[in-house]
């Protein structure tokens, strides 16, 4: 069960997952709320998807229509990837032998206080609890006091074989760069979770250093929170960058573009996994990362990307000088970076680990 069909990271997931249906070993489909960006990408994976959209929380109509829909298809288990759709799930499942399992994308910060009082309904009615990393998961544990049996980590898995395949258009050529201009970039959209700004104050003392660099914000201006892409933009052009930093919006060929950089900077208020990082690792691109703690977890403890002090620029630059110093070091340790992500986050383990705790949970 999903919200929006919107270009993200759950929904990344989610398409990657019915891309690779003959890898899952069970049968499921698509209940979604809202079409998107990725509408056209969900149909062509050929898993039937359905829309039922309410018109409001209380929309009686929905849950008769959802009910309907549970019976027909027979469904024995609802996957929510949203709090809402749990308590959906539940009301309109009443008396049936359905399983709610309910994946936590986020945190609960900043909440009002209905998402909060949903978001504590939801926890309650779901049989099982899925979190995206050991770190969200001791934060939800701790603050709901959820029995460890309810709640378990379960890893984003990665489809790396879109990393592989990734038709590869030249991005120096497309933005006329020499092959000397060191090709830096990240990749995310302009929201709460991400600190951009960190990276636009590292740009300046890049620039400062007279760096020949050009750097790609890959990501979109998101229409609830404008001010965060708009503050990166006038800092940048306040300080003199916009000739070496490019704010590229929405791309397709992410995979393509993320082959071609020569370093992948990140930088994390509060992400609860970071897609973006795992796929950039994967591509065997040096990575700098905040040490933020989902960030250490996801790189096992720097052993496999850099990282560097949250929200300070400055040491983000010492680590990265060393990188211009002594490039092939980090770039043998991207090498075994990519093994290693491969080895542990892989779509096809996601889907393995998923059907066991549906079984798990069917049998309770």
């Amino acid at each position: 069960m999903m919200g929006s069909l919107n270009r993200g990271g759950t929904e990344t997931l989610l398409l990657d997952c019915f891309q690779h249906r003959s890898s899952a070993a069970f049968d499921f489909i698509g209940i979604y709320r809202k079409e998107g960006q990725l509408s056209d990408a969900y149909c062509e994976t050929q898993v039937p998807l359905f829309r039922l959209r309410p018109r409001s929380v209380f929309d009686l109509r929905y849950f008769w229509h959802l009910r309907r829909f549970i019976h027909s298809e027979q469904l024995t288990l609802l996957h929510a990837q949203q709090p809402l759709d749990a308590v959906f799930a539940r009301m309109a499942s009443f008396g049936m032998p359905v399983k709610i399992v309910l994946t936590l994308h986020g945190y609960d910060y900043g909440l009002h206080r209905f998402e909060r009082w949903l978001m504590r309904v939801a926890l309650r009615l779901s049989d099982r609890i899925l979190c995206v990393s050991n770190t969200q998961k001791a934060y939800y544990q701790q603050r709901y006091s959820l029995p460890t049996a309810k709640i378990r980590t379960l890893y984003n898995g990665i489809s790396f074989e879109k990393l592989d395949q990734a038709v590869m258009s030249s991005i120096r050529e497309e933005l006329h760069l020499s092959k000397e201009c060191l090709l830096l970039g990240s990749v995310g959209n302009f929201v709460s979770g991400r600190d951009q700004m960190t990276l636009c104050r590292f740009l300046k003392i890049a620039h400062a250093s007279t760096l020949d660099f050009r750097f790609l914000f890959v990501g979109a201006k998101s229409a609830s929170e404008p001010e965060r892409y708009d503050e990166c933009v006038r800092y940048c052009t306040q300080n003199g960058l916009m000739s070496h930093v490019l704010f590229l919006g929405t791309r397709h060929d992410v995979p393509s573009i993320l082959n071609q950089l020569d370093a992948f900077l990140y930088a994390s208020d509060h992400d609860t996994f970071g897609i973006a990082v795992i796929e950039a690792m994967a591509s065997r691109v040096p990575v700098f990362v905040n040490d933020w703690e989902v960030m250490r977890e996801i790189t096992d403890e720097g052993r496999y990307a850099t990282l560097y002090k949250t929200k300070q620029e400055e040491d983000l630059w010492r680590v990265f000088h060393d990188f211009i110093t002594h490039p092939d070091s980090y770039r043998q340790k991207a090498q075994q970076a990519a093994t290693w992500t491969r080895q542990h986050f892989s779509i096809q383990s996601y889907l393995s680990q998923l059907k066991e705790i549906y079984m798990e949970v069917s049998k309770e």
